[in-house]
């Protein structure tokens, strides 16, 4: 039996994005999340070479420095016909000023260079991984994702990062025109549609109540 996730945790991150949706996520749960940006956390150097290496090492370091479970995601785009990138340098791609508009861009620029102008030639997932690790080093991890085409021009306000270029599969909107609730609520409310709300589907089996 998975060691329970109560109180008060730590949000492993400085994106305010992800912050949000990971506070609807677990609220139902009856838990309290603060954010490693809030409490002026350093961001820790990213040196795994997968997403739930990268979530490990986050949610590790905050808990390491707060004494509190920490929850970390590491999540990301991967594109087929480029090989998977940018995968886990998905963030990196926007660059320090965190244009996402640009990395769009650079993919779509990507994806027409190597001849992909199909819908068919331009699959791609979100893949996202979930860690929980305490400060006594327990830890528990998941990955989930979602299939798609990515559509170009991008289309939508709403989300963040890439997903006003993501149509996911068996839909007609991409992530940037849905709303949050669409995107990620749960079950019964939702559908659990986005990678991080199928990955916190799978974690929630496991270290929620």
């Amino acid at each position: 039996m998975g060691r329970k996730l109560t109180g008060k945790v730590v949000i492993a991150t400085h994106n305010p994005g992800k912050l949000a949706e990971m506070r609807e996520l677990l609220a139902p749960h009856g838990v309290t999340a603060i954010s490693a940006g809030e409490l002026n956390l350093p961001e820790p150097e990213e040196t795994g070479k997968t997403f739930l290496e990268n979530a490990r090492i986050k949610a590790a370091a905050a808990a390491e420095a707060t004494q509190l479970p920490a929850l970390a995601d590491d999540s990301g785009l991967t594109v087929d016909a480029l090989g998977g990138e940018p995968g886990i340098y998905s963030a990196r791609w926007a660059g320090p000023d965190k244009d996402f508009a640009r990395a769009m861009r650079v993919i779509d620029e990507k994806l027409k260079l190597a001849g992909a102008n199909d819908p068919s030639k331009r699959r791609g997932a979100f893949v996202a991984a979930l860690s929980v690790v305490w400060p006594d080093g327990f830890a528990e991890s998941v990955e989930g994702r979602v299939e798609g085409t990515l559509v170009w021009p991008p289309r939508g306000t709403k989300g963040f990062g890439y997903d006003p270029m993501f149509l996911p599969d068996g839909h007609e909107r991409t992530f940037g025109e849905m709303s949050s609730e669409e995107k990620h609520g749960l079950p019964p409310r939702g559908k659990g549609l986005s990678h991080r709300a199928r990955a916190f589907l799978k974690l929630s089996e496991i270290v929620l109540v």
